[in-house]
């Protein structure tokens, strides 16, 4: 079936772009943002899933303690340039560069017009693969990028700031990734041996001159299946932000000290050694649960069927939030990062399901356990 990608040089096998892969249902391929200051947090998925025929997306706030929440889901256009779905939006306006969101769904009281720029050239992370047995659970790229907010946020009904106050724009991140893993509703099939359990612990972090980029997957023994570090300048207005030119810098053994919330599966800090980067000291301001943008969530999960187009929305106080349940241990949390003489703000996201014992954690779904007294 041809669509009009299929007029761009950009095949990667012998049929049309809307074939995908191998046909395997759980094939997704996905945006995602997030932009923080001191004083909100606010992030925007989008997922297409074209071999379950469906996009869904979902924009949420967290600002004076509440988490709002506006999802959308339906039937996958045929022309993948249309990354739209209800009243949520993204247009690439410059590929790698300029990204616009949109959302208006006064109705769930949040409304957004937000332009992305990039801060940092895009950084490949390597392709993460995970398999139980002969199955993929996971495999998939992800590309980073840091980068500054303009626009106009309302939630609520009250107009939230997109600027720090010192008058900076407020910054965040960019997340393409697209591959396999599981989601929406499970393809049946015999049972699998392996039993549930997963570590993953992932930090961008933005700094005034260069940024910083942490990821970890590990195993219940906290051994590593993928880990990279890396430091990515600041680009200057028009540097490249693709290439070999970039000056992104690969940093050899690194490894993270986190400091386990007592009863919960998210941090109260960390430390994160990153070879001849030096240390970095992570200081948790506000938890943003993933649940808003559909990860784990009971109803709006990402690649679920619900109608040709569905919209809801949910509002939380954060405090309600706090629990061990399987739609509310998968988090990022806003951090202030000092590495050396830099102060900077990021984002560490976690989620760890199943034993993990350098945390503690025994059980599918226990707390971490309390420290002895000093």
């Amino acid at each position: 079936m041809l669509t009009p990608f299929d007029d761009y040089p950009v095949h990667q096998t012998s049929l049309p772009v809307a074939h995908v892969g191998n046909g395997h249902p759980d094939h997704f391929d996905r945006f995602w943002f997030n932009g923080y200051s001191e004083d909100m947090f606010f992030a925007l998925a989008m997922g297409v899933y074209p071999n379950r025929g469906i996009i869904d997306a979902a924009f949420s706030v967290v600002h004076e303690d509440v988490q709002r929440s506006v999802f959308a889901s339906g039937r996958v256009p045929l022309d993948r340039t249309r990354t739209r779905i209800g009243p949520i939006s993204v247009e690439i306006v410059e590929p790698l560069r300029i990204t616009r969101i949109r959302v208006d769904a006064p109705e769930h009281g949040l409304v957004a017009d937000l332009t992305a720029t990039a801060r940092t050239a895009a950084f490949e992370e390597p392709r993460q693969t995970l398999y139980d047995g002969a199955y993929p659970l996971m495999d998939n790229t992800r590309a980073t990028q840091m980068v500054s907010w303009t626009g106009e946020i309302t939630a609520g009904g009250q107009s939230v700031p997109v600027t720090t106050s010192g008058g900076q724009p407020v910054v965040g991140s960019k997340d393409r990734s697209w591959g396999l893993r599981g989601l929406g509703d499970r393809i049946r099939m015999a049972p699998r041996p392996m039993k549930p359990q997963t570590f993953f612990l992932w930090a961008p972090l933005n700094f005034a001159d260069e940024c910083l980029h942490f990821m970890s997957m590990e195993d219940e023994l906290g051994r590593p299946r993928q880990r990279t570090a890396a430091v990515l300048p600041v680009i200057a207005e028009g540097g490249p932000v693709f290439g070999p030119d970039t000056g992104t810098r690969w940093l050899g053994e690194s490894h993270h000290d986190v400091r386990w919330a007592p009863g919960l599966r998210r941090s109260e800090g960390a430390t994160l050694h990153l070879g001849d980067a030096g240390a970095v000291e992570l200081e948790p301001i506000r938890t943003f649960r993933m649940k808003g943008v559909g990860y784990q969530h009971p109803v709006w999960g990402h690649g679920k069927w619900h109608d040709e187009l569905v919209v809801g929305g949910e509002v939380h106080k954060s405090a309600e939030l706090d629990t061990l349940s399987f739609d509310c241990i998968h988090v990022q949390q806003v951090m202030r990062a000092s590495w050396g003489e830099r102060r900077g703000l990021g984002v560490m996201e976690q989620l760890i399901i199943g034993p993990y014992a350098p945390g503690g954690f025994r059980e599918l779904f226990d707390g971490a356990p309390a420290r002895p007294a000093s």
